[in-house]
This record gives structure tokens, sequence and C-alpha cells, in this order.
């Protein structure tokens, strides 16, 4: 049976651990923040100790499997960590955020369960590629996907446009089209690949000096 000093030093540590990464979500305005993680982490140690100590208290039952509990919590924080997830236009946001409901779920399972040196370990893995990862990622060099939508007139020119796309070190990777021929307009829709933002801004400043467009849209 676990001691009531265990069960509280158990709880603490979950409280400490949970609230130290929902602070840092919380910092970077992340939808799950400070006490959304807090209380998922100290949720998953109250249900583990629930299942350890309803397994040590009937040791001799065959039905008590002390794995079910923790394994139904998973899945319950799957659902939480799906609510998170938006996707605004082309670009999908909260993935981090909803990983980190799942690991601060692991966490707490496993100090609930008394596994203390895997949940400060998994708890400082965490931390470190939350908080110095974001540093070198923001360092890295690497691509940019850029989603442009132009609007023009029957007078538009594929190839125009893409001629300046090109002379400006912009990389065409697909390109849809729409023609509504009551309208007498067409539609493109360009993805391109960007290594360098004010790419877009020398781009959006020659398009515009073009008569046949007549709107331009841009998403991430």
């Amino acid at each position: 049976m676990i001691t009531d000093y265990e069960i509280i030093s158990r709880l603490l540590i979950g409280t400490l651990l949970g609230g130290i990464i929902g602070f840092e979500r919380q910092i970077h305005g992340r939808p799950a923040g400070f006490r959304t993680q807090l209380l998922v982490c100290v949720s998953c140690v109250l249900l583990m100790l629930i299942s350890e100590n309803f397994f040590t208290s009937n040791p001799l039952s065959p039905r008590i499997d002390p794995t079910r509990i923790a394994a139904g919590a998973m899945t319950g924080v799957g659902f939480l960590g799906a609510g998170v997830i938006l996707k605004t236009g082309f670009s999908i946001q909260g993935l981090t955020t909803a990983a980190c409901i799942w690991i601060v779920a692991a966490i707490g399972l496993a100090i609930g369960a008394g596994q203390y040196v895997a949940g400060v370990t998994g708890f400082i893995i965490t931390f470190f590629s939350l908080w110095f990862l974001r540093l070198v990622e923001a360092r890295m060099p690497g691509m940019a996907y850029r989603h442009i939508t132009l609007t023009v007139d029957e007078t538009g020119d594929e190839a125009s446009i893409r001629s300046l796309f090109e002379d400006r070190g912009l990389k065409v990777k697909k390109m849809d089209y729409n023609i509504e021929f009551h309208k007498k307009e067409k539609t493109y829709i360009f993805t391109i690949e960007i290594k360098n933002e004010s790419l877009i801004k020398e781009f959006v400043d020659s398009i515009s000096k073009l008569g046949f467009v007549k709107k331009l849209e841009i998403r991430n």
C-alpha cells in the first residue's frame, strides 16, 4: 500500500513538472498553457495512483489490470490534444502543443507509478526541446512555402506571371487555376518555395504594376 506521504509527494512533483512545461507554453501564447498542462499532469498522476493502489489492495483478483486506467488516460488526452490543433488557411497550428499534452500525460503517469527517473528525464528532454531547440530552429536555414492566389482578367498571361516568380528566385512547386468565363476572369493558385521573405515584397511590387491583375492573396 502506498503511504500518504508518497501520494502527496507524487502529486506535488507532477504539479511542479506539469506547471513548468505549461508556463513555457503560456508565455509563448499557446492555447493549452499553464493550468491546462498542470492539470493534465496531476490528473495522470492521480489516475496512476488510483490504479496502483487498487491493484495492491486486491493482489489476488485476476480481473484487475493496473495498466487499464493509464491506457484510458492516454486515450482521453489524445482527444484533448486534438482540440488544440487548428487549421488556418493552408497552415496547421498547435501540433507542438498537442504533443506537449501527450508527453505531460506520460510524465504524470510515470511519476504516479513511482518511476521518478523516467518522469524527470522525460521532463528535462521535453523542456530542453521546447526552450533550447526553439532557438536552434530559428537559426536553421530552411525553405518556406507560400500560397499565392492571383485573379486576373482575360488578358492575363501565365507565362508572364511565371517569369516574375523565376526572375526573383521564387520556385513554383505547383500551380492550379480556375476560369470563370462569364466574368472573364482567371484565378491562378501558385505554391512557391522561397529562401528569403524579402523576395515576396519584391514580387508584390512587380505584380501590382501589371494592369491585368485584379486581386492578389498570399497565405502561409
